[in-house]
């Protein structure tokens, strides 16, 4: 015998799968991230389904390249009266982090957003030896 059901496809499907549910499932795509290599550059290529431009942010610091996306997204279904019979909000940030080198620059990385989809281009920089000056200290007399 079949129950109705008012959530999916059985309630009881949506109470015991709950906290990982539906919305784990969402997040599971979320920040899936390529990494590919070319002669003088590496590609980043990371899926950001249902986040827009604007939450997106890329951070440069101290050798370490780090993106945070923000998402906010709500649902709603009402009766023919307009009372609700589910109202559901979800709110989230994610991050990761890629370790690309000192010697890179902020102005270096070239990044696009388009289709849910980040590109981003890192150049390979040789990190410079830094130079030991030699301090020499004043014998008086």
């Amino acid at each position: 015998m079949l129950m109705p059901s008012i959530f999916g496809e059985n309630l009881f499907d949506d109470f015991f799968n709950f906290p990982s549910g539906s919305f784990a499932a969402d997040s599971m795509d979320l920040m899936k991230t390529d990494v590919k290599e070319n002669a003088d550059s590496y590609e980043i290529m990371m899926n950001l389904p249902g986040v827009k431009k604007e939450d997106v942010k890329a951070e440069l610091k101290q050798g370490y390249l780090t993106i945070h996306a923000n998402s906010e997204s709500s649902s709603e279904e009402k009766d023919e009266e307009g009372r609700y019979i589910r109202r559901e909000r979800h709110a989230g940030s994610c991050s990761r982090s890629f370790y690309v080198g000192e010697a890179v620059t902020e102005e270096d990385i070239k990044a696009k957003f388009e289709d849910g989809t980040l590109k981003m281009v890192i150049p390979k920089k040789e990190q410079q030896p830094a130079v030991e000056k030699k301090k020499y200290i004043a014998i008086e007399g």
